[in-house]
């Protein structure tokens, strides 16, 4: 515990923290501005996402990776979900379908592909359980298909307003449903089939109560700061030139998973690669199976209006893209540099288009 807490402390990014308290502070005062909140909002959690991986690591020295993944998904999700009931009570259904369609194809393709990237430019090449990843990508797959059905009728305007309320919810209960199931599959009926393949570099394990004491107390303010960062960031694109897609979908994506990302990045340097797939892929599924789903379901009872799992075919068609690339790259269980060059540069391609538009 002393050499953990003496290695943060050597560690320049944490001397960051102090923009925690200060953006708190800015965004009372001054809450118009925007471009400096945005700045000292991005400082502030990058400091966040370092505790959080450390403290991710050693909860999944003690529990093994699954769990370990698990929960740092679930963890880092609650930002996704703190954001969305935000944006939901204030009937901002677009931004709340496009935080969510961001976040997944980010995790899958960004986190995913860096993870793959830094991993292998250590180690030759990497090994890792591909059951799980087949799971994960056979439950994205699902979920997405959940998505194409609405998106479909409504751009040929078949049905009502009513008709696609009654669709959202009958869909959100069934991915729900397959998404409780599919826990009971992996930690419980079939759980030998999901044990780690890569290696076991741990570095000065946290006692379990104390790193789950920061990982609950990291999570609380990074979604503080992701809050003041979302209230920001638009009147900030507007400064650096941005598209309000690309800040949408691209930045609040990136900066709010900031933290999930120092953890799958860390993991797979130290190929612990199953830590790192298991955080990417399962923050994804998570995010459409479960985090979606109970959006809708709560905007019955909180937000001035239903929201429908209508969203925009632009947005389907990235996820429906990046679940087939991640598939395909998990597919033998093993990886190299290259693989996530592939994965970033599918990632590329959406974020330059998005950047270009007006």
């Amino acid at each position: 515990m002393a050499g953990a807490i003496a290695a943060l402390r050597r560690n320049p990014l944490m001397a960051l923290l102090v923009f925690a308290p200060v953006v708190i502070v800015v965004s009372r005062i001054s809450p118009e501005a925007h471009t400096a909140l945005f700045a000292m909002a991005v400082a502030a959690i990058v400091p966040l996402a370092v505790l959080m991986s450390r403290a991710t690591e050693s909860i999944a020295a003690k529990t093994g990776d699954l769990v370990g993944g698990l929960l740092n998904a679930t963890l880092g999700n609650l930002t996704e979900m703190v954001i969305a009931l935000t944006a939901l009570r204030a009937g901002m259904h677009e931004l709340v379908k496009a935080s969510l369609a961001g976040a997944m194809v980010t995790n899958l393709l960004f986190m995913l592909g860096a993870s793959f990237l830094l991993g292998g430019m250590k180690h030759h090449v990497q090994e890792f359980n591909r059951v799980t990843a087949r799971v994960q990508a056979a439950i994205m797959s699902l979920a997405v298909f959940a998505l194409i059905v609405p998106a479909a009728l409504g751009s040929m305007e078949a049905g009502t307003p009513e008709f696609f309320g009654r669709l959202s919810v009958g869909l959100s209960v069934l991915l729900i449903v397959t998404y409780a199931l599919a826990m009971v599959f992996s930690f419980g009926t079939h759980r030998e089939e999901f044990a780690s393949k890569g290696g076991s570099e741990h570095e000065h394990a946290w006692p379990a109560g104390v790193a789950l004491g920061v990982l609950a107390g990291v999570t609380v303010g990074v979604a503080v700061i992701a809050e003041i960062l979302v209230g920001s960031v638009h009147a900030a694109a507007e400064s650096f030139g941005m598209s309000q897609a690309f800040a949408g979908f691209v930045v609040v994506s990136l900066v709010g998973g900031a933290a999930e990302m120092s953890s799958a990045f860390s993991a797979a340097r130290k190929d612990r690669l199953d830590l790192s797939v298991g955080i990417a892929m399962g923050s994804s599924t998570q995010i459409a199976l479960f985090v979606a789903p109970v959006l809708v379901l709560l905007s019955h009872v909180i937000g001035p209006a239903p929201m429908d799992l209508r969203f925009a075919p632009g947005m389907v068609i990235m996820a429906l893209i990046a679940t087939l690339s991640a598939t395909m790259v998990t597919s033998n269980g093993r990886s190299a540099w290259f693989s996530g060059v592939q994965l970033l540069a599918v990632y590329g391609i959406f974020a330059i288009t998005l950047y270009m538009l007006p």
